[in-house]
């Protein structure tokens, strides 16, 4: 059990943690004297990082091999989806690091230094999964909806650019993040906190909600509308005998964005809002408690994207099934076969075209489609 205080100091209100046997959360200094018992904590982080770093391991390893040595050329899709799985695999290598520490009751024996890069690392990892999704979803439904625009945008170059823009425009966002984020001592526990000191943690909030509107309120609305009208455009009947596959297909990489969105990013971000916002506001003690326990429990829900991303291509790109099921069942690659990961099922905007089974029978030329 542990006791939170605040005492009053220049006018302002500065917070401190009296440590009883245990150490306290690593960044929840909170108001009000209240008893926090969060030895839920040291189990269920541990435990879920501990899992997270082994399953997604195990699958972000075998996706990278295959991306870097089986699947080349890239196409577009492939591009996305070899930095999602990059992006992934870093965070799920700095998990053992939080492992020990949730394990350690909150010590941290590995430096100021190492504690900025791997709370800098899980929301980099978060923000970029987000963008990297958000990129696929445009790239999906350009391919549905405007499928000769596809061609001029859903180059390999585009998107490894766009990638490398990601990459950078995430980190620049979380620059401030690393001066936020430090560690302090209490006793002979060392804190690696995951905002910042509690005198700063105003600051903090104002920050770290610019950063969630900029990089996951807005590319979910961009989902979420891209979505929409592909929906709208899948359940229309189209012509042409290869409509049922493309068709299907698209219907599974919206189910597994959504799926990734509704069970990692969404629950997270919003029990994370309201728990700044609790603590901003010095909400009644009982609140806070209730508040401090869903956000924890929410917190590994973030990390499961890293598990739940391969799902999207394994169940959306039919070169990538292939090869994953050749190299598993012989140990060696498959020949590349013409898999399309981007379902053109949208007419030309003329309408004087047909789609038939195969190019050469259409009545007009077809677009180039994409192999993953």
């Amino acid at each position: 059990m542990h006791l939170a205080r605040e005492t009053m100091a220049s006018g302002k209100t500065s917070l401190f943690t009296t440590i009883g046997s245990s150490p306290h959360l690593d960044d929840s200094e909170v108001e009000l004297d209240c008893w926090f018992n969060e030895d839920f904590k040291f189990i269920l982080l541990p435990v879920s990082y501990a899992t997270v770093f082994v399953l997604g391991l195990a699958l972000n390893a075998p996706t990278l091999w295959l991306f870097l040595f089986r699947l080349r050329p890239w196409d577009a899709t492939a591009t996305y989806m070899f930095h999602l799985a990059l992006s992934d695999m870093l965070y799920v290598l700095s998990l053992p690091t939080l492992v020990y520490y949730y394990a350690a009751r909150n010590h941290w024996p590995f430096g100021t230094g190492f504690c900025k890069f791997i709370r800098f690392l899980f929301y980099w990892n978060l923000y970029c999964s987000v963008l990297f999704l958000t990129c696929i979803s445009v790239h999906r439904y350009l391919g549905i909806c405007h499928p000769l625009r596809a061609l001029r945008w859903g180059r390999p170059r585009i998107a490894s650019l766009l990638c490398l823009a990601v990459w950078l425009v995430v980190a620049g966002c979380l620059v401030p993040n690393l001066f936020f984020v430090t560690t302090s001592s209490t006793g002979t526990t060392i804190l690696c906190h995951d905002t910042t000191r509690p005198e700063e943690f105003d600051h903090y909030v104002y920050f770290s909600s610019a950063v969630m509107v900029l990089l996951f309120g807005v590319p979910c609305f961009i989902i979420l509308v891209c979505y929409g009208l592909m929906a709208r455009r899948l359940y229309r009947p189209l012509p042409g005998a290869t409509q049922s596959s493309s068709r299907l297909r698209s219907l599974r990489t919206i189910a597994v964005v959504l799926t990734v969105f509704a069970v990692c990013f969404v629950p997270f971000h919003i029990t994370r809002t309201i728990y700044y916002l609790a603590r901003l506001l010095e909400a009644d003690c009982w609140i806070l408690n209730i508040v401090n326990v869903v956000y924890k429990v929410t917190r590994p829900l973030a990390s499961a994207n890293s598990c739940l991303d391969p799902v999207l291509y394994l169940l959306t790109g039919d070169k990538y099934r292939r090869q994953l099921q050749h190299v598993c069942r012989c140990g060696g690659s498959q020949p590349p076969t013409a898999a399309s990961s981007l379902a053109l099922v949208s007419l030309p905007e003329d309408g004087n075209c047909r789609w038939t089974a195969t190019p050469r029978d259409s009545s007009c030329s077809t677009p180039r489609t994409e192999k993953l």
